[in-house]
């Protein structure tokens, strides 16, 4: 997959972005392109797909969370909107070691 999202395993209901994915920037997805509502930081997850509450996120092939709510294709996957299966999703921070909530 070329631009600013890679496709790691083709079971993924998540694109990883490698590189900063502003706002406002139209993606090709499977579904159509969709526009970017918000900045995606590098090595953050958008939807593939449109994905249902309480569906497996895939990534690497492997389930890594549970959407806690439904998420659009083209959205940020991310603590607000997942429940990860491994750590506790309020301990997360993100690499500046600011907490990894998405306030807007």
């Amino acid at each position: 997959m070329s631009g600013p999202f890679l496709l790691l395993h083709e079971t993924d209901n998540v694109l990883v972005a490698r590189q900063v994915a502003p706002e406002g920037l139209e993606v090709a997805l499977e579904v159509g392109p969709v526009t970017l509502s918000r900045l995606i930081p590098l090595a953050h997850k958008i939807a593939r797909h449109d994905i249902a509450e309480g569906a497996k996120i895939l990534k690497y092939g492997m389930p890594i969370g549970v959407a806690t709510q439904e998420i659009a294709a083209g959205e940020h996957v991310h603590v607000h909107n997942i429940r990860s299966d491994y750590t506790p999703t309020h301990a997360l921070q993100d690499a500046d070691g600011v907490s990894a909530g998405v306030a807007q």
